[in-house]
């Protein structure tokens, strides 16, 4: 076969590699985009790889030009090292789902996210902003026990808030965080199984009492060793609820309203996805919990300073969930 009979046959077959370690090199909105297009789809690799082998034989067997030759070379070179390379290692699995995956994830949730943020959100202003006009309202809510046990803990006058708890108690309550958060963020995904019903109860509970706790202390006047405490560790715990309780949503519209799919199998796929989420919201609650223990407990570091860091945070926060993972190709 003549050279140029031999191009015009395979042509659109070696296109159509090329596109496809293009896509695998680039973002993942080429990829997807090439993808959506026929042009190659991963499936379809390994056989058009043998193809492109057996024609650089042949033409090196034929003898034709070095262009086509150093052309089909490169294409095999090149496949060659995308599909048998090394796996990374775990640990930058780990790392690509919590820079790029996870918060890709979240934002395929929008509306779930959506949802659960405004039912958190709400009732926590709500009540902060009511107990400013109405304080009695705080009995009604709270025991009186719970209410002094409130106050006792954020006293301007006790020393403990200027100097912050002794080191060698950190780690002590670090467990106490870790075990607390996380219990609140499984109970808020478990939720979901209740028709979603029971994530958007746990979500309003969750703040109706802390709307409470602040109104209260705020207008008694106990508000600057509140906030100093919870100012650095809220940007990941507070958002992390809220994705909890997304994540709970996703579960119960996937048991209400299953689409075309069987109830089962839109369940168990909410389910996965929710894991996913719920992966993503333990390593938020784990970094909180670090945070609570070791930096928000350490009163004598000036209001400024805690604030400034909790602003830092929580853009960090924001541009994570918010552009992470955008312009990141898809894993293998």
């Amino acid at each position: 076969m003549r050279q140029e009979q031999f191009v015009a046959r395979h042509q659109t077959e070696w296109v159509a590699f090329e596109s496809w370690l293009q896509a695998r090199g680039g973002s993942a909105r080429r990829a997807r985009h090439e993808r959506n297009n026929g042009v190659l789809t991963d499936e379809d690799v390994p056989a058009r790889y043998r193809r492109i082998c057996q024609h650089l034989a042949l033409a090196r067997r034929r003898g034709y030009s070095p262009v086509v030759v150093d052309r089909l070379q490169s294409l095999m070179q090149q496949g060659h090292g995308v599909l048998y390379r090394t796996p990374p290692p775990r640990w930058q699995h780990a790392v690509r789902f919590l820079l790029a995956d996870f918060p890709r994830l979240v934002r395929s949730e929008a509306g779930c996210m959506t949802v659960a943020a405004v039912v958190f959100v709400v009732p926590l202003v709500l009540m902060f902003v009511l107990l400013q006009v109405r304080p009695e309202l705080v009995y009604s809510l709270a025991s009186p026990e719970q209410v002094a046990m409130y106050e006792r803990m954020y006293d301007p006058s006790d020393a403990r808030h200027a100097l912050g708890r002794e080191s060698g108690s950190d780690w002590q309550m670090f467990g106490v965080y870790i075990w607390n958060n996380i219990s609140i963020g499984l109970r808020t995904f478990a939720g979901g199984l209740l028709a979603g019903v029971g994530a958007l109860f746990v979500l309003v509970v969750n703040g109706v009492g802390i709307g409470t706790v602040f109104g209260h202390l705020q207008q008694i006047g106990y508000g600057d060793p509140l906030w100093r405490f919870v100012c650095g560790h809220a940007p990941f715990e507070l958002t992390a609820i809220v994705l909890a309780g997304g994540a709970g949503l996703r579960l119960g519209l996937g048991l209400i309203a299953p689409g075309r799919r069987r109830r089962v199998d839109a369940l168990a796929s909410a389910g996965a996805k929710g894991a996913r989420l719920c992966l993503g919201v333990a390593f938020m609650l784990l970094v909180a919990a670090f945070i609570e223990a070791f930096w928000s407990s350490t009163q004598s570091i000036p209001a400024a300073v805690k604030y400034s860091v909790s602003g830092v945070l929580w853009t960090l926060v924001a541009v994570w969930l918010g552009f992470g993972g955008r312009g990141v190709a898809d894993a293998d």
